[in-house]
């Protein structure tokens, strides 16, 4: 650990040197490197496109059916606790059509 920092302003020197001298071969070869890299970014490009086109009509399937399950989910979940109230209306609607007579009209029509 002692050698180490005691070694350390000469791996600075040494580092700033070995990267001034190297910078001017980085800059020459840099475009080479892009020229080389991009025909591999083109086909990159291409897979991505390709399989992007080959999953939107599925995935806007997927979008559309997670649309119509949540909407159907909402109703049922609105519709659901109601019924009770809906059994116990038309419970009491056919008890009061049963008790109550027909209609007699007293105009004489």
């Amino acid at each position: 650990m002692l050698m180490t920092l005691v070694f350390l302003p000469f791996l600075l020197v040494a580092g700033l040197l070995v990267g001034l001298v190297a910078l001017p071969l980085a800059i020459v070869l840099a475009p080479l490197a892009l020229l080389l890299w991009l025909p591999f970014l083109l086909l990159k490009l291409a897979f991505r496109l390709v399989v992007g086109l080959l999953l939107l009509p599925v995935l806007l399937v997927a979008g559309v059916v997670g649309a119509v399950v949540g909407g159907v989910g909402l109703v049922l979940m609105v519709l659901v606790p109601l019924l009770p109230l809906l059994l116990v209306g038309g419970l009491g609607y056919l008890l009061w059509r049963a008790t109550t007579g027909p209609r007699v009209s007293r105009a004489g029509f």
